[in-house]
């Protein structure tokens, strides 16, 4: 179930993130936690895969960072993740890795692998895709709109999508027992959670029109003012739509299974 060498590398590893700034401290905490369960239920590869996905999404955050400056007046929290951002993204593999536990369903392989396809095609496409010369646009509206918005997509963002499920994809077949076409499933279902992502940001996802300067960011607070909330039906933040799109990916895989 649980060795102390893999107790001692999970500690060491979340310590080097919150050491390099990648996590806060809850967020380390949250994170060695995470790193556990995913360990009893796929042993080490479980956790490759988390690498993969963990080591990719910090250097893509860090990447160019000089350039993404302008980004922290938009996005509600900066690039070091917290315990809710952890949770967010590797909740649900926890979930399926201790459903796998229980029931001994291959199913939940799937599910585990999609999950983190899902989680990694995101922070791609929003690490990546705000370094596109252009502006991005609104998916269902088509309008333009800043960098850095929820919900907002561009041709470099949804290649960047593609490119981040399908390294996890790969990397979980080569890791764990799953066939070709299987891998090709959880390519196609982590890169419609990004979709779902993108759709939610762009609808339910809170976002404010700062009173003094009129920019429209996730911050309810800009320029010393309380902004003014530009869509009755948005009640989610960042981490919840990051959730519940990983949630609804790993379902629809869960469904053709």
């Amino acid at each position: 179930m649980f060795d102390i060498l893999a107790l001692l590398l999970l500690f060491l590893a979340s310590l080097l993130g919150w050491r390099w700034r990648t996590l806060s401290l809850s967020g380390a905490v949250a994170a060695f936690i995470v790193g556990s369960i995913i360990y009893i239920g796929f042993s080490v590869k479980g956790l490759i895969l988390l690498a993969v996905f963990f080591v990719s999404s910090s250097f893509f955050s860090k990447y160019k960072k000089e350039e993404k400056v302008s980004l922290n007046e938009i996005v509600a929290k900066g690039d070091r993740r917290d315990w809710l951002q952890v949770l967010a993204n590797a909740g649900v593999p926890s979930l399926t890795s201790l459903l796998f536990v229980l029931t001994k369903d291959p199913v939940y392989i799937l599910a585990f692998g999609t999950s983190i396809a899902a989680a990694n095609s995101d922070t791609w496409a929003s690490e990546i895709g705000v370094l596109s010369k252009s502006k991005p646009f609104m998916l269902l509206t088509l309008k333009r709109v800043e960098k850095g918005t929820s919900g907002a997509v561009s041709l470099l963002g949804t290649f960047a999508a593609l490119g981040g499920a399908a390294i996890i994809a790969v990397s979980a077949w080569l890791l764990l027992p799953i066939s070709f076409h299987e891998m090709i499933f959880i390519l196609l279902f982590g890169f419609l959670g990004n979709i779902i992502d993108t759709i939610l940001g762009n609808s339910f996802q809170n976002k404010y029109e700062c009173t003094s300067c009129s920019k429209i960011t996730e911050r309810k607070v800009h320029c010393g003012n309380t902004g003014k909330k530009i869509s009755r039906y948005s009640f989610l933040n960042n981490d919840f739509v990051n959730l519940l799109s990983i949630i609804l990916a790993t379902i629809g895989i869960l469904a053709i299974s």
